[in-house]
């Protein structure tokens, strides 16, 4: 039988899960991750390269997504951390911007009011935030507080009586052009500590610009936002977001979420690169016979592997309640990397098709590059890391 009379489709990896790692999933996890990933089949897969290459969010499939009951897996339906990681890799897989989208409603926003807010608040907002009626956004970036946004952020807020006003910039916010509501994080004046607030987008002084002519991401829509004299009531100022250290609990859990993301796009990229490989003909037969390219999807598949067993074993702590900042920092600058490389060997098997979203490779190898920047960048998690195992900071 020649290379090209079998249906690839039908060997043992034709999913990319070569050690098995969904196995280690509870049966009610893997049917529930077999329904969304025929939901992604159906939805989204279909209409991604589409909204990416117009730049636009396609709001019709918010609905849908609330159907599907996507927001809280583990704080809210008690699922485990691994099979919520495995759920945001998946997503990504299907799409990296809508995958962003969730990331930035449950894992910043929604985090934030689970982790920062009294009860009393949580009972007012999280029922429409948990179904999706309700929209939001995480501003903490600003135009000039990356990084260093810790000790640097410029945003402020003011107590007024029973208000606070808040005045400043954020940028890189995701969701924010359509957003409901927008956690801002600003420093309070008299105390010169970090705060977080609950900001209403239709507030006067509130506004949001999308930033344009991005190369990654181009579905998700991130904006500048401008305060000017922004008023607040002091019920929507979190009762427990009193300091950055309040904030870095939910940076250190979506840390976790962004390298799930990032073995996600790799399995992505696997997928792309391994079905054009068996299916594009060179020479008189299939790119796979060829010992350069399986070398290339090889490697790919090591990245995913490791990276994904890098994660499993952190999920596990997570679960167990032991994992520190540290190695989410790893992990994210690990995998991003592995990630980066994939990409770029699944853009060279499909030579000059890599370059046009046309085949789904360019969109990947280009989404990439937001994911390895953001949820703290390659660099700053490997110095975090680097401060754990020697004691001493290099980060100035």
């Amino acid at each position: 039988m020649s290379n090209a009379a079998f249906d690839a489709t039908t060997l043992p990896y034709a999913d990319g899960d070569f050690y098995a790692f969904e196995q280690m999933l509870t049966a009610k996890e893997q049917d529930r991750l077999a329904e969304v990933r025929d939901f992604l089949a159906r939805e989204v897969k279909p209409i991604a390269v589409d909204c990416w290459n117009r730049g636009e969010f396609p709001m019709d499939l918010i609905p849908k997504l609330g159907e599907l009951d996507l927001v809280s897996p583990v704080r809210r339906q008690g699922y485990s951390n691994l099979f919520a990681g495995m759920l945001h890799a998946e997503v990504t897989r299907a799409d990296a911007s809508i995958a962003t989208f969730m990331g930035v409603h449950d894992g910043l926003f929604t985090g934030s009011i689970e982790a920062l807010a009294s009860q009393e608040q949580k009972d007012a907002w999280l029922p429409d935030i948990y179904s999706l009626k309700k929209i939001g956004a995480f501003g903490l970036t600003e135009p000039l507080g990356g990084s260093d946004v810790a000790g640097g952020t410029r945003t402020t807020a003011r107590r007024d009586g029973d208000h606070w006003i808040l005045n400043g910039a954020k940028r890189w916010i995701g969701n924010a052009t359509f957003s409901d509501w927008v956690v801002i994080y600003a420093k309070d004046v008299a105390d010169n500590q970090v705060k977080a607030f609950l900001v209403d987008t239709t507030l006067p002084g509130y506004s949001a610009s999308k930033i344009e002519n991005k190369i990654s991401l181009r579905t998700v829509q991130n904006a500048d936002i401008t305060l000017d004299n922004v008023v607040v009531p002091d019920f929507f100022k979190l009762a427990n977001g009193n300091s950055f250290r309040d904030t870095n609990k939910v940076l250190k859990v979506t840390r976790l979420a962004v390298a799930w993301q990032a073995v996600g796009l790799q399995m992505a990229a696997f997928d792309v690169a391994r079905s054009y490989a068996v299916e594009r003909q060179q020479f008189g037969r299939p790119l796979a016979a060829f010992q350069l390219v399986q070398n290339q999807l090889v490697q790919i598949l090591g990245n995913t592997v490791a990276s994904t067993g890098m994660m499993v074993r952190l999920a596990q702590l997570e679960d167990a309640g032991v994992a520190k900042d540290e190695q989410s920092a790893l992990a994210k600058a690990f995998t991003t990397a592995r990630m980066r490389e994939s990409v770029a060997l699944g853009r060279s098997i499909l030579g000059g098709n890599g370059i046009v979203t046309d085949y789904g490779m360019a969109k990947i190898f280009s989404d990439a590059e937001a994911i390895y920047s953001y949820e703290g960048t390659h660099e700053i998690n490997t110095l975090v890391t680097g401060r754990a195992v020697t004691g001493v900071s290099a980060i100035v």
